[in-house]
């Protein structure tokens, strides 16, 4: 997943700041270069994908039947035969762990294809499955739509099978055709996502993937779908454990296009060929935006399987991710500004597994438990340079807190109704006025001193952080340093639960 970064530019306001990406002069000094990056706010289709929070991946097709993880594209179709396939068992499944959004993979690196495709045999129309009358994309679409869950394809631009793959006009012809099919055909599509694995033909080849062709094609068939990882509104976080960084920033640098039109119409999506490496520890601090070129909105994505592998394998019954390592990784994922997308990969007969379930379930349980109480929403709250304090404990997009003039930093002073025992700290800022907040703390009172509890830097759409259990009745959040006016949405005050 290298080389990945490509930028679709789509403003939504009018003001000279509110679009998704600026371009940086010469002459801007290291304050400007700052202001702008503090403007940049999300698109659309970008803040509607942030605030899902959650989603999951299907890693289902031949692969499930054949026991491996990457296939050859030479397997017989007749393999692929799931008894007791139930699209809707998997999508009320992934809603009752409070997952809002799905991806299949409608094609692998094989090349099977799991609808039944015009352009090639290697497809379920040649499978027992249901006589080779099925469609598995269908029935995953519409078991979402009816279920009002989010829908999404991985289509994989590699393909083992096709005959030609590493002639780059045929390959794309050919891609263009299925992503065609995917987008016209199963309703609404939310997000399209891409992986970088680009291996060689029969010819010794490898293709040249047209991504501003796929790119330009989506947004005319699905313009409210989120392209994703090797795309233009998602990036990859870098890594597959599911843990992200401690400083995320949604605010990239990225090269300066030489697109004359992006400073003249902010309300057109603007294709940008994909550069750069979006995978190190520091993307988007002063230090990175001073020597930009441009600056975008780019938020990340933090996938990982419940499972060792992708697919389904048997052997892995009893090694799905605990509730607890679930639980850490959604700490350390949704937690850390990005979004996670949990892989649950059905099983030969076509159902989400019963071990997979199980530790689903009770991991949402725990969720929910330690979230249900927001200490604060009961306490005291005050602010000298704050303006709405009461959006901090009931707040919103619309309705949020922040500083009078241009400050940027605060002291939140929060009087609990009694002492009370908490471990959690939940933060999130209104990104649709962009990222700030650069540096917090939290502190409580011991009875004679004030004592730190946690301290962190990015904030973005949530932050979470858990520290040793305290028992105070006053507690303050100070911004120690922020863009511009900082802002927050929610500020939570939570007790883990243990299940004691």
């Amino acid at each position: 997943m290298k080389n990945l970064l490509s930028i679709i530019a789509m403003g939504f306001c009018s003001t000279a700041y509110a679009q998704n990406y600026t371009a940086i002069s010469s002459s801007d000094s290291k304050q400007e270069i700052v202001n702008k990056a503090a403007h940049i706010t999300p698109s659309p289709r970008q803040l509607r994908w942030q605030q899902l929070e959650f989603t999951a991946f299907f890693h289902f097709g031949m692969n499930t039947f054949t026991n491996q993880e990457w296939g050859s594209g030479k397997e017989d179709t007749k393999l692929f035969n799931p008894t007791q396939l139930d699209a809707g068992q998997w999508v009320r499944t992934s809603k009752q762990a409070g997952i809002k959004q799905v991806i299949i993979t409608a094609k692998h690196h094989d090349g099977f294809c799991l609808w039944p495709s015009k352009y090639t045999e290697h497809s379920v129309k040649n499978s027992p499955w249901k006589n080779g009358q099925g469609d598995v994309v269908k029935e995953v679409a519409e078991a979402c739509h009816a279920q009002g869950v989010g829908f999404g394809i991985y289509l994989s631009p590699w393909d083992r099978n096709n005959p030609d793959y590493g002639d780059t006009e045929k390959y794309n012809a050919y891609f263009m055709n299925q992503l065609t099919e995917l987008l016209s055909n199963y309703g609404r599509v939310d997000e399209v996502w891409f992986d970088g694995a680009n291996g060689e033909g029969p010819n010794g080849k490898k293709t040249v993937y047209h991504f501003e062709e796929w790119y330009s094609l989506i947004r005319k068939l699905q313009p409210g779908a989120v392209i994703a990882i090797m795309g233009p509104d998602v990036r990859w976080v870098g890594t597959e454990s599911g843990y992200g960084r401690l400083s995320e920033w949604s605010v990239v640098p990225i090269d300066k296009q030489t697109n004359a039109g992006t400073a003249q119409n902010s309300q057109k999506d603007i294709a940008f060929a994909p550069k750069g490496d979006m995978t190190g520890d520091d993307l988007g601090s002063r230090d990175k935006i001073g020597n930009a070129q441009a600056l975008a909105w780019y938020p990340a994505e933090t996938d990982v399987s419940i499972r060792p592998g992708w697919f389904y394998h048997e052997a892995e019954d009893n090694k799905v991710k605990s509730p607890e390592r679930l639980l850490d990784i959604y700490y350390s994922s949704v937690g850390r500004n990005s979004v996670l997308l949990l892989n649950i990969p059905p099983d030969k007969r076509g159902l989400i597994n019963e071990h997979d379930q199980k530790n689903l379930l009770e991991w949402k349980n725990i969720i929910d438990k330690t979230f249900k109480n927001n200490l604060v929403k009961a306490a005291r709250i005050s602010s000298k340079n704050g303006i709405n304090t009461a959006a901090l404990a009931k707040g919103g997009l619309d309705n949020y807190w922040t500083t009078k003039g241009r400050d940027t930093s605060s002291v939140i002073q929060i009087t609990l109704s009694k002492p009370q025992t908490f471990d959690v700290l939940c933060l999130q800022e209104n990104i649709t006025v962009g990222q700030r907040i650069e540096k917090f703390s939290l502190e409580y009172f011991n009875g004679t001193t004030w004592e730190q509890a946690a301290e962190g830097t990015t904030v973005g759409a949530k932050r979470l952080i858990r520290f040793n259990a305290i028992t105070a009745q006053k507690v303050r959040l100070k911004i120690l340093a922020s863009r511009l006016n900082p802002t927050l949405t929610t500020l939570g005050l939570f007790k883990q639960f243990t299940g004691n």
